[in-house]
């Protein structure tokens, strides 16, 4: 009977063994590879549960997710032959994974990441050696990217990767070159500022000189108003004391000696010698009649 137990056991470990050998499951995030005796069968696996031979048949899997990789400056020529320092990183992730297994050396991440950025950094000298430093610093980046992903991406194709992104995190200047760079620079922007201050005092010069010429032609049309109106006040005040004196000649004397007391009479400081009998005291002489 023990006997008996202990061979149903058996039976029903071998079962689960073999059961539990026979499958294997592939998630979302994996890609799988099915290996008879170390030969690769199959490659294109669904995420779910799927089948194999125990002993004749292994499975290998790897992260099909998008993996990134931070990358020490590397340095590149510009076409004008300055020297730059770029840090970048780069985002990739496995496309073909039969193939990316083969070009690796049996899927080895490393090896791939070396490799990639080797392809990477020559796409990098080509875009970078096509232009001068302030294209580099001033290029948009969409177009700069876009230029070094199609430069790399034709030639990392037989790694059974992807190229997703390729971003530069900075760029500069070795030590010895910043402060050349720096220097002429400041001398470019001092000479634009020299000329952006020199047309602005000719502007302002202009403007003074307009403004001046306004002003003249202001006021020399208002004087000439203003004379006008005080000719035209004239002439009518003329006419008027020409209409009083005709129609009463007596009372326009008087009126004209009144304001001749008052203007030459009673101011202070002032001493005026006039002979008593003079046309000027008439009507003072006369005031008791």
């Amino acid at each position: 009977m023990a006997g008996r137990l202990l061979a149903s056991l058996l039976v029903v470990i071998a079962a689960f063994w073999l059961l539990n050998s026979s499958v294997f499951q592939v998630r979302e995030t994996e890609l799988a590879i099915k290996f008879r005796f170390g030969e690769i069968v199959k490659t294109d696996f669904e995420p779910g549960l799927h089948f194999m031979v125990p002993v004749v048949n292994t499975v290998r899997k790897f992260d099909r997710r998008v993996l990134t990789r931070n990358y020490p400056a590397e340095q590149f020529l510009t076409s004008e032959g300055k020297m730059l320092n770029v840090d970048f990183y780069v985002k990739w992730r496995v496309a073909d994974v039969g193939q990316y297994y083969q070009a690796t050396g049996g899927g080895d991440e490393e090896a791939a990441a070396a490799r990639l950025v080797e392809n990477v950094k020559d796409g990098l000298k080509g875009v970078i050696s096509k232009r001068t430093l302030q294209q580099v610093v001033a290029a948009e980046r969409v177009e700069f990217m876009n230029d070094i992903l199609i430069s790399a991406e034709q030639s990392i194709g037989q790694l059974g990767i992807a190229l997703v992104d390729v971003r530069v995190k900075r760029i500069d200047l070795p030590p010895n070159v910043s402060k050349s760079v720096f220097d002429r620079m400041s001398q470019n922007f001092a000479r634009l500022a020299s000329q952006l201050r020199a047309e602005g005092d000719e502007a302002a010069q202009r403007i003074r000189a307009e403004a001046d010429r306004e002003r003249t032609e202001v006021i020399a049309h208002g004087n000439r108003e203003a004379q006008q109106i005080q000719g035209e006040g004239d002439a009518k005040a003329a006419e008027t004391y020409a209409r009083a004196y005709n129609r009463y000649p007596e009372f326009y004397s008087f009126y004209r000696s009144l304001q001749a007391y008052r203007h030459s009479l009673g101011q202070p400081n002032d001493v005026l010698v006039i002979a008593p009998e003079g046309e000027f005291f008439k009507y003072l002489k006369n005031s008791g009649n």
